[in-house]
């Protein structure tokens, strides 16, 4: 038997059918029995609304009647017990439910917590107890837990995207519970997903002044650092939309409507026909229409399929590795199946004809693994996969044709009027291509419309053809296209011809540089629709850059070289501003121009033009390494070139491409080939504590050599420029300097030093290397335990990086704040961990999602949920990369945490082997202050079980790992007190 009480009290038999029970004294004792299923309800409670001595048992008789045997009610002492259990109740079933779905938002599957989450809120029929009003305080608890689930809910949708679908719910909630934080909270995250950020800082602003007004308190600290961030924006790299269509879509109703139905219910769709029929802007449509977030990857420009998943990465807004290293666990492709595996998306993948079997992997690969994913793609010739629907795009029919073309006309000759079987024998001629058209309607700025017919008749040689095949299609837009380039002046030719060596579009002043342009070429290109100007830079579609190409190469006419030296000139400026105050714009200046500039480094290894593609290289290294873009493909291919021994005068720039080249895990073997002689060279070019051309390159080959056992001399070669001329080698090396302090155990000195190294690039302004020692300075101040310093100082880092979009870099520190937070403001920890990990997956980084799981963790083992604990732990411990170094700390406190769990399980043997594994794991990496944590946690094991004198020697151990002094004991000495393998120990003692 079935009951309910969220509404109208109610009952059912298994079967469905409803039993009456009467009037509504009979359905408040129901109810009242109901609120805790199978517990004894005292008869004064029962008779609270009136219903007293013998008239309640009649009432109890009665209902026993109503509900026969199945739901017997008995007496219990003073009082009625009713024998059901609470997965009989509605209310039972909604708790267990709203739990799981808390369970399952917490550990980040947010399309579980949102199905969890509405099967439970899809039980309420009404208000709480509707039939026992005098049952208050169990109907506000239950309506406290409906509404928390709600906005659980509601947390769930926003993971999944659907910012814009909540908005409405929020502000009704809101309305109805105007003191209620978490709900103005969601709906600020809402409205600023959406882009609505003023109308987000109004809600904050609205609930400050009634939580003055009616509570006389300020705004938690959950919402006022949501508030910080929308006063400082939200930087972070969003996709790329699909382009602002410049002129409208003519024709096409039936396709867009039929491509979004087919999409509502098929994954993978394929937009195909030949070139110039109109599939880019078919697809650019159907994306702007189609609900939540999409993402446009133009793939034209791509040569081969190893550039894919970069260019994808790209496209997300996404970098490839943190500020301090990269995810060496996972490649491009890792990180994007991440980056994915949670996030409702329609991904545009546009012109994948060049790479047609690269993007048919790929994107099987990703579908798979991502089931909120969906792709449209635009194609010459079909994927060729499983699952794959495909949409032939045909040219225009008759009447749509003729109105493209008129339409087009009049943009070029006002009052345009012409016969309209003259306009339908143009367009027959041209195939009825949308493109073929639109060139064609481009030229009546000069020609009339009779003039224009004829020289097509006799370009293409009959008006109408009939049906005709993909290919002969092809070649009638190719004859167009060759028939508008033979019309243009010699010098707008030139120019075209130029311009096809550009990678994703020029700003105007690249344009005029690398193409030679003095007077008003570029403009006239762009009324003959050989060119688009859009968003301040100009662009060819690949369909005419191809051709255009092509004459290029025949006429001489390559702007290639050009194009190198534009490139590297502008890199070069922006190199030194990267580390100074400008460093934001200079970014975005930079960001614009990437396509361009991975475009001349690549091309410079095709031509075998060393010393170019080496100056590319260390000029771009600081922004690659801000942006976390990796070029070891490119970077390899030109050591290929360049050989084994650094050019003269090129050996810092040598050394860059080496550290670009090793920066993934193909190129792990060109990094162990060219890796002595380009140290080498970046010895001498900084020996005597001058400083080269490249401040950077020398700081970020010591991070990248960071881990090995031999990289004392990449610290030596950043340390001597300490007291060196460039003052932002000088903040580096006084960073670097610190750890030495730290893991002695010295946070005066350490403290010290990263003080300096904040205050040198504070000067600077770079915000990149302020992060990074505000981080190390919050370390510091954890270690003395002044949580408070820490806080603020991570808050300022954080600041940083959410400026500089690094999305990995945030969730990172996200995850040190709440570690901050955990041992006195729990719940301002926990929401820490979780935004952490909704960041790190949003960005595709396991190691970081890794950091927030070992935090949740921790949080579970405070709750006493041991289980969820273990849980989060375990998965914490697959993700985390091994190889790289900064996974030591999370690895080894996750390992402590297990520990913990097995201890609270009474398992001292398991414990003692995860505290063991942790003090090695972090010990052989040279990370002592977690191997102290782990044989700290062996003492309190030790002190437990009743061994005093074994607990005390392992606190004398912890103290020396520490960097305390206890006892006279040496790291070796405590490892062994620990109980750590010899083979351990040994390699510990050699680094």
């Amino acid at each position: 038997m079935r009951f309910g009480i969220l509404g109208e009290t109610r009952a059912w038999r298994d079967g469905g059918e409803e039993i009456p029970l009467g009037g509504p004294a009979r359905r408040a004792l129901l109810a009242l029995l109901l609120v805790r299923p199978g517990a004894a309800v005292p008869a004064d409670r029962l008779a609270a609304g009136g219903t007293a001595g013998h008239a309640l048992h009649s009432q109890v008789s009665r209902l026993r009647a109503a509900l026969g045997p199945d739901a017997a009610i008995e007496r219990d002492g003073g009082g009625y017990r009713i024998a059901a259990g609470p997965g009989d109740v509605d209310a039972g079933r909604f708790e267990r439910l709203a739990d799981e779905g808390r369970a399952a938002l917490r550990d980040g599957a947010a399309d579980r917590a949102a199905e969890l989450l509405g099967e439970a809120l899809g039980l309420w029929r009404g208000p709480a107890l509707a039939d026992v009003p005098w049952a208050e305080a169990d109907a506000v608890r239950l309506e406290e837990r409906r509404t928390a689930a709600l906005e659980d809910r509601i947390e769930a949708d926003l993971l999944r995207g659907r910012h814009r679908d909540v908005v409405p719910e929020l502000r009704d909630l809101l309305g109805r519970h105007p003191l209620r934080e978490r709900l103005a909270g969601l709906l600020m995250r809402a409205l600023r997903d959406g882009g609505g950020q003023a109308e987000a800082l109004l809600v904050f602003e609205e609930t400050r002044r009634r939580l003055a007004e009616e509570l006389g308190t300020d705004p938690s600290p959950g919402l006022a650092a949501l508030h910080r961030d929308l006063l400082r924006g939200d930087p972070a790299p969003a996709p790329v939309r699909p382009p602002a269509p410049l002129t409208d879509l003519v024709g096409r109703n039936g396709d867009v409507d039929g491509v979004a139905d087919l999409l509502a219910s098929a994954r993978l769709v394929t937009l195909t026909g030949p070139g110039g029929v109109g599939k880019t802007r078919l697809a650019v449509e159907v994306a702007g229409r189609a609900g939540g977030e999409a993402c446009f990857a133009e793939l034209a420009s791509l040569r081969d399929g190893a550039s894919l998943p970069r260019a994808l990465l790209g496209a997300l807004g996404l970098r490839e590795s943190g500020l301090q290293a990269p995810d060496a666990g996972k490649g491009p492709e890792g990180r994007l199946a991440a980056a994915l595996a949670d996030r409702p998306m329609l991904l545009v993948l546009d012109n994948c004809e060049q790479i047609v079997d690269a993007v048919a992997a790929l994107a099987g690969r990703l579908l798979a693994a991502c089931p909120g994913l969906r792709v449209l793609a635009t194609s010459r010739e079909p994927l060729g996969i499983t699952g794959e629907n495909l949409w032939p795009v045909r040219p225009l029919d008759g009447d749509a044709a003729v109105r493209l073309f008129t339409a087009r006309a009049s943009a070029v000759r006002r009052g345009f009027a012409a016969d309209p079987a003259v306009v339908r024998r143009i367009c027959a001629a041209l195939d009825d291509l949308p493109l073929a058209i639109e060139l064609a309607a481009a030229r009546l700025r000069t020609m009339d419309v009779a003039d224009l017919a004829g020289r097509l008749d006799d370009r293409l040689g009959v008006p109408s053809r009939g049906s005709r095949t993909a290919d002969e299609r092809h070649r009638t837009l190719r004859a167009v296209v060759a028939w508008s380039w033979d019309l243009l002046a010699e010098d707008e030719r030139r120019v075209a011809e130029r311009f096809t060596a550009f990678a994703g579009g020029a700003a105007p002043d690249a344009a005029r540089r690398v193409c030679g342009d003095g007077g008003d070429a570029l403009e006239s290109l762009v009324d003959k629709s050989l060119l688009e100007l859009a968003g301040g830079r100009y662009r060819m579609l690949e369909t005419i850059r191809a051709y255009g190409a092509e004459r290029a190469a025949e006429s001489g006419a390559d702007a290639r070289d050009a194009h190198a030296a534009y490139f590297l000139e502008l890199a070069r400026t922006a190199d030194p501003h990267l580390r100074t105050g400008a460093q934001l714009g200079w970014l975005g200046t930079l960001a614009a121009e990437h396509g361009n500039l991975l475009a001349a480094l690549g091309r410079a290894a095709e031509a075998r033009d060393v010393p170019t593609g080496l100056r590319l290289a260390a000029a771009m290294s600081g922004y690659l390494w801000i942006r976390g873009v990796v070029v070891a493909a490119q970077a390899a291919a030109l050591l290929d070139v360049a050989g084994p021994v650094p050019p003269p005068g090129l050996e810092e720039e040598y050394a860059a491409c080496v550290l670009h080249a090793g920066a993934d895990a193909a190129g792990r073997e060109v990094w162990r080939r060219h890796r002595a002689a380009a140290e080498a060279a970046l010895e001498a070019a900084w020996a005597d504590g001058k400083a080269g051309r490249h401040p950077a390159v020398p700081f970020l080959w010591m991070m990248r050599r960071a881990d090995e056992p031999d990289a004392q001399s990449a610290f030596a070669l950043v340390l001597a420029q300490r007291d060196g001329p460039d003052p932002w080698a000088r903040a580096a090396a006084r960073f670097i300097t610190g750890f030495g302090p730290l893991a002695a155990g010295d946070a005066d000195g350490a403290a010290a030093e990263f003080g300096a190294a904040a205050g040198g690039f504070r000067a600077l302004g770079d915000r990149w290397g302020t992060a990074l020692a505000l981080d190390a300075l919050a370390g510091v101040a954890a270690q003395r335990g002044d949580r408070a310093a820490a806080v603020a100082l991570t808050d300022e880092a954080l600041a940083l990086t959410e400026r500089l979009g690094a999305l990995d870099d945030t969730a990172d520190l996200l995850v040190n704040r709440g570690d901050h937070h955990v041992e006195d403001d729990r719940d301002t920890a926990r929401a820490d961990y979780e935004r952490a990990a909704a960041i790190a997956r949003r960005a595709g980084s396991p190691t970081y999602l890794a950091g927030a799981l070992r935090g949740l963790g921790d949080i579970a083992l405070l709750d006493g949920d041991l289980g969820a604990a273990e849980r989060l732990y375990t998965d914490a411990l697959a993700r985390f990369d091994p190889h790289w170094i900064k996974s030591v700390g999370g690895r080894a406190t996750a390992l402590i945490g297990l520990g913990r769990v097995a201890a609270a399980r009474g398992d001292a043997g398991t414990a003692r082997s995860r505290y063991r594994e942790a003090a090695g794991t972090a010990a052989s990496k040279g990370a002592f202050m977690e191997a102290a944590r782990a044989v700290g946690a062996l003492a309190d094991l030790a002190a437990a079980q009743g061994d005093a004198d074994g607990a005390a020697r392992l606190a004398d151990a912890a103290a020396v790992l520490r960097g305390v002094p206890a006892a006279a004991l040496s790291r070796a000495d405590a490892l062994r007190l620990a109980g750590l393998d010899e083979r351990v120990i040994e390699a510990v003692s050699r680094r």
